[in-house]
């Protein structure tokens, strides 16, 4: 199992192509072998996205979320106390998005490494990362 950032989603269902081979892989030995966990934020940040045009889908967002989670065996993992609890206290540099925060979180939590291309995630020695 792996988690997954939000950029990795959009990007395995819309452009495969932006994905390392790393990446590509790792995604293709967790679908088939234990999941891919997704937290939920990673909902509302592609709704956002919407909303704010800065991803453009041929669909209306319901029907895309779907799809994606048709695509590929991902398991939504809720907010909990704990993931909340360690998003507060993981230090990823400047980056100060909530939402980065909340992903990393997740993946910790679980014990599971994350797929990512930002490098500030990257950076952090608290999270093991693929790309």
């Amino acid at each position: 199992m792996i988690a997954v950032d939000t950029h990795i989603v959009i990007w395995d269902a819309l452009e495969p192509d932006q994905l390392s081979t790393s990446a590509k892989r790792a995604l293709t030995r967790a679908d088939r072998d234990g999941g891919i966990l997704m937290g939920e934020i990673t909902l509302w940040e592609i709704a956002m996205l919407m909303k704010k045009k800065r991803l453009v889908v041929d669909t209306d967002y319901q029907t895309f979320i779907d799809l994606v989670l048709q695509s590929r065996n991902y398991i939504l993992q809720n907010l909990t106390p704990a993931i909340a609890d360690a998003s507060v206290n993981i230090d990823l540099g400047k980056n100060k998005d909530p939402a980065d925060h909340i992903i990393v979180a997740t993946a910790l939590a679980k014990g599971i490494s994350l797929v990512t291309a930002d490098r500030q995630i990257q950076g952090c020695p608290a999270i093991k990362t693929i790309w």
